[in-house]
């Protein structure tokens, strides 16, 4: 990879109780790029994610073995602050999640928790994080109307600036395309792309020709296991195993 990596997982291994849903995966995340990780249901990707920012912390029941590093720190050393890693690895969940606040608010809360509280600034940060989302023009002259008045594209770009206006290092994305129409979803696509200058995205797609479009780099996991990991021009042209080609050209998924 010619960019510097950001997250590293190595040997990680997740169990549910006594399940094992993912098996030993080594996998570098390289920083300023869009990747994609896919493959068929019940292969461990929200799992995955959910495990960058320890979301997974919150089933009683999990169990992880092995490193992730971010930064070249591991996310599960005991002086590892849950809440700003939360902050540096936000997530955007598959169905859109608005506060029961208005568009304004549901943006400022973030920064308002983490000590922001000048209108001006807020007022900005309002701004740009609607812009990067690929909102503001839509809904500029509406910021005191509710959250929940808009559209469901809307709602889930309003859900992808809440996440920026928090100014994180990663941004992850769960299939927060797979419900919308595909006018909401290309503007999601474009402005994903305009945001790797600030931010490392990873996203799990919604379908396969998704992350042929967007992403720089793929990773294919099947049934917790990474098959095969590589930039993403390369994936789709020259698969090197077989369970690769079958995923990516519709025999299986």
């Amino acid at each position: 990879m010619d960019n510097k990596v950001k997250i590293e997982i190595r040997d990680f291994n997740f169990f549910y109780g006594e399940k094992q849903v993912i098996f030993n995966l080594n996998l570098d995340i390289p920083a300023n790029e869009i990747v994609a990780v896919f493959g068929p249901a019940n292969s461990g990707i929200t799992t995955l994610l959910r495990s960058l920012n320890r979301l997974s912390d919150l089933n009683p029941n999990a169990r992880t073995e092995g490193e992730i590093l971010l930064n070249g720190k591991n996310i599960f050393a005991a002086s590892v602050n849950v809440t700003e890693l939360r902050r540096k690895v936000g997530m955007v969940f598959e169905v859109p999640t608005p506060l029961p606040l208005s568009i304004y608010d549901n943006i400022a809360l973030g920064p308002r928790l983490s000590g922001i509280t000048a209108k001006s600034k807020l007022d900005d940060i309002v701004a740009e994080s609607l812009k990067m989302a690929a909102l503001w023009e839509e809904v500029k002259d509406r910021l005191n109307t509710p959250g929940f008045s808009l559209s469901g594209g809307q709602q889930q770009r309003l859900c992808i600036a809440r996440v920026l206006a928090l100014n994180p290092e990663v941004v992850m994305l769960d299939r927060a395309c797979s419900g919308l129409d595909p006018i909401s979803t290309a503007k999601i696509e474009e402005s994903l792309r305009d945001l790797t200058d600030r931010f490392t995205i990873i996203m799990a797609p919604h379908n396969v020709k998704q992350a042929a479009r967007v992403s720089d780099t793929t990773a294919f996991i099947l049934m917790g296991e990474l098959i095969e990991n590589k930039k993403t021009v390369d994936l789709f042209n020259f698969p090197e195993d077989q369970r690769t080609y079958d995923y990516i050209t519709g025999r299986f998924g």
